[in-house]
């Protein structure tokens, strides 16, 4: 199967469907972590060619604008509601794009994402339902795919990545929504297993 791995840098996705016999391609404004010969560097939108056969796309769109944990910082900024409504449109491109199966991950959105977005997702997923130490909620919208079964769950009072009050231990810095935006290999693997 041919898959577009969407708004990825660090490959993890890309390279469980590679393990598995799939011809899977990574697509970012950025260089891979990984320096992969199967990165394209670009915006994704360039390769969603309706003339270009892509099985599957994963996509992982910036959530920055559109996640319910920043919807505070949208009150009276133009700016950022500006960049919220060109997220979600970017957001909803990769949704009704013209390949036969998609899934878009991103956060839990705020209200106004949704609106834009138009509709809500399918799933809600998180790390310790695959054998990952950590808490993070993580939606999925789905066309023509299963829900994402749990492949080890995890359970703990508070996970490796909190604080005692819940917080992600990741604090401020330069690289932290990268970092933060990396798929744990749990999910990775899979989404290779029942996807691919």
């Amino acid at each position: 199967m041919k898959v577009l791995v969407a708004c990825e840098h660090s490959g993890r996705v890309r390279e469980a469907l590679r393990a598995r016999g799939h011809d899977a391609w990574s697509c970012d404004l950025v260089k891979s972590d990984d320096n992969s010969k199967y990165h394209i560097q670009n915006n994704v939108i360039n390769l969603l060619d309706p003339f270009e056969q892509w099985d599957m796309m994963i996509a992982f769109p910036p959530c920055t604008y559109l996640c319910n944990s920043g919807v505070r910082w949208l009150k009276d900024n133009s700016e950022r509601r500006a960049k919220m409504h060109y997220a979600a449109m970017l957001f909803r491109n990769l949704l009704e794009c013209p390949v036969p199966k998609i899934a878009i991950e991103n956060p839990i959105p705020h209200k106004y994402a949704v609106e834009r977005i138009g509709r809500k997702y399918d799933q809600i997923i998180q790390p310790w339902m695959f054998g990952e130490d950590a808490s993070k909620a993580t939606c999925l919208w789905l066309k023509n795919l299963p829900k994402l079964e749990p492949t080890k769950i995890i359970r703990r009072k508070r996970y490796a990545n909190q604080t005692p009050s819940g917080q992600n231990k990741l604090g401020p810095s330069a690289d932290r929504a990268r970092l933060r935006g990396i798929t744990y290999q749990g999910i990775a693997d899979a989404m290779a297993d029942q996807w691919g």
